[in-house]
């Protein structure tokens, strides 16, 4: 009988209880299961055979490739700063994994003060876990003339990356992790000299710091995906801020260097959340949505609800793939790293399928997609080549500058 410690097995439950979470906000939101009755390719349908929906049995967390070594540079960034020892991080530093950080401590009270809130908009937030039928209100006012809502009509702004400029170019970003099938991910990754944006959860990355710290060292992006997986828009301006705030602060205190992107879960943004986002330094991402409305949404993170099958989210990816050509622009994908299913179907058919497509696609992180003039804009964080003694308030006042002559555009 395998025995695992007592750190091994806080993990995975720390990492159920994430899931759970997850799992359950996507069962409030979705629709009821249906049944798959297209058709996929016989090579296609095998893979998919052994990949069901629903919460699965987890298993172990699989051996990451390599290990980074404390002190090293990173060898993809110049004059990028030693990467810390993530085994002296205490994890008494940081709130509660999975909860909304408390707002009294000191360190979110200084953040809240850094924020010129004259520049938020006075926007109530959601309830209902932020479902358009639970808040009529912000739903009448959730278009470009007012909050401009995301989650119900799509709505965007100019400061929002969206796309990527160059055709047939795919921003690849995975969302929710570090997690335990994270390592086979980065498997495939790594033997395919493929590199993509991680939008991590901060809970997690105090939970597996050796995984961020690989991502970061393998030349992947990493970006903010908040603290507990909340949907923002139903949050307090302060409780924005402790959950942007200390998701930053782990990914700094791991890898040395400070984000500044960030994707809100579930793509839940409002203006209120953007302005607060911008003001923390933090440029919005959120996936493509085509000419006419098709989203790019895998919807992969159904699948642990139960509420879509492995071979309806292959026929969506397709679907998606195969319209790209017809963009003007690249594109950027929503696709996750927190369940074993997604993961299989990411290394099994969808990259796979990707790699081989006519035209060819480019696959790259989305710093990596974007033009020359958000490439100078972001960087893959704030700690840019000879800017480590810069700080974030001067940053920040780049982005404001870059943007108030609109030249931040995509």
């Amino acid at each position: 009988m395998v025995r695992l410690s007592s750190a091994t097995l806080c993990a995975a439950l720390v990492a159920a209880s994430a899931a759970s979470a997850h799992i359950n906000h996507v069962k409030r939101q979705a629709s009821p299961t249906s049944t798959f009755t297209g058709t996929l390719a016989p090579s296609v349908s095998a893979i998919v055979a052994t990949i069901s929906s629903g919460e699965g049995n987890p298993t172990a967390t699989q051996a990451l490739y390599s290990t980074a070594i404390p002190g090293a540079a990173n060898p993809q960034i110049t004059n990028a700063p030693p990467l810390p020892d993530a085994s002296q991080i205490p994890n008494s530093d940081f709130p509660t994994l999975d909860q909304v950080p408390p707002t009294n401590s000191p360190q979110v009270q200084k953040w809240i003060q850094g924020i010129d809130w004259s520049k938020v908009p006075n926007v109530t937030a959601t309830v209902d876990s932020a479902s358009c039928s639970g808040n009529p209100t912000q739903l009448a006012a959730a278009g470009a003339d007012g909050n401009c809502w995301w989650t119900c009509g799509g709505c965007t702004r100019d400061t929002d990356i969206t796309t990527c400029p160059t055709k047939n170019t795919w921003g690849l970003s995975y969302d929710d992790g570090p997690s335990p099938y994270t390592p086979q991910l980065l498997d495939y990754l790594n033997e395919h000299n493929l590199k993509s944006t991680f939008f991590v959860v901060g809970s997690r990355v105090l939970s597996r710091p050796a995984m961020l710290q690989l991502e970061y060292e393998a030349g992947h992006q990493i970006s903010v995906h908040t603290w507990s997986h909340n949907a923002l828009t139903t949050l307090t301006n302060e409780q924005i801020v402790a959950e942007l705030g200390w998701t930053r602060e782990v990914i700094r205190r791991v890898i040395g260097v400070t984000p500044n992107t960030m994707r809100p879960p579930y793509g839940d943004i409002d203006d209120r959340v953007r302005a607060i986002s911008n003001q923390m330094g933090l440029t919005p991402i959120i996936w493509t949505t085509a000419p006419g409305g098709g989203n790019y949404d895998t919807n992969d993170w159904k699948i642990g609800a139960g509420t879509v099958s492995a071979a309806e989210v292959v026929v969506t990816f397709e679907n998606i793939i195969k319209s790209a050509p017809q963009l003007d622009t690249g594109y950027i994908v929503l696709a996750h790293d927190l369940y074993q299913q997604s993961v299989e179907l990411a290394t099994e058919v969808v990259l796979p399928f990707a790699l081989n497509m006519t035209p060819k696609q480019n696959l790259m992180p989305i710093v990596e997609a974007l033009d020359n003039r958000h490439q100078v804009l972001l960087g893959r964080h704030v700690e840019r080549k000879g800017q480590h003694h810069l700080g974030r308030q001067l940053d920040a006042l780049l982005v404001q500058i870059v943007r108030q002559h609109n030249i931040a555009r995509v």
